[in-house]
């Protein structure tokens, strides 16, 4: 009887020595896979590629490589192009009111940069205050969701 009490006490204590490391773990390291956006480990505040700001507490997987090219959170202010300079033209404009030749100048754009670019491009157009067509912009969260699934 002495044995199996023994033997109780040591799984509890191993039990709850591995509750313990899980929980520690998992705070430090989230998941490695993420469906949403990437947001500050710190509580600060994001802004997103939709143009909303979120304070949300979510935590990047630590995996920036992975999270930079596949996100559209804004996690910098550098604004990098994309030879498409052209489109600063459109800064502050509403996207409804785009013809259908300044549509395809922004899907020409899109179609024309490497698989890996694409998230960033997203990030530049929102840094430079460009708002996307709707048809352009649902073209490229097609774009990033398959980039995600091929990662």
């Amino acid at each position: 009887m002495t044995g199996a009490l023994v033997i109780l006490a040591a799984m509890v204590v191993i039990g709850f020595l591995l509750f313990i490391t899980d929980k520690t773990y998992f705070r430090h390291h989230h998941s490695s896979v993420h469906n949403g956006p990437v947001k500050e480990a710190d509580g600060e505040k994001v802004e997103m590629a939709n143009g909303n700001v979120s304070d949300s507490p979510e935590i990047c997987c630590g995996q920036h490589l992975i999270c930079e090219k596949t996100s559209l959170a804004i996690v910098s202010d550098e604004i990098i192009y994309y030879d498409d300079e052209e489109l600063d033209r459109f800064a502050g404009r509403n996207p409804n009111s785009y013809s259908s030749e300044e549509t395809d100048e922004f899907r020409d754009v899109l179609l024309t940069l490497l698989p890996q670019d694409v998230a960033g491009w997203a990030k530049s157009i929102t840094l430079r205050k460009i708002e996307l067509p709707s048809d352009v912009k649902d073209e490229l969260y097609m774009l990033v969701e398959e980039q995600r699934a091929n990662l």
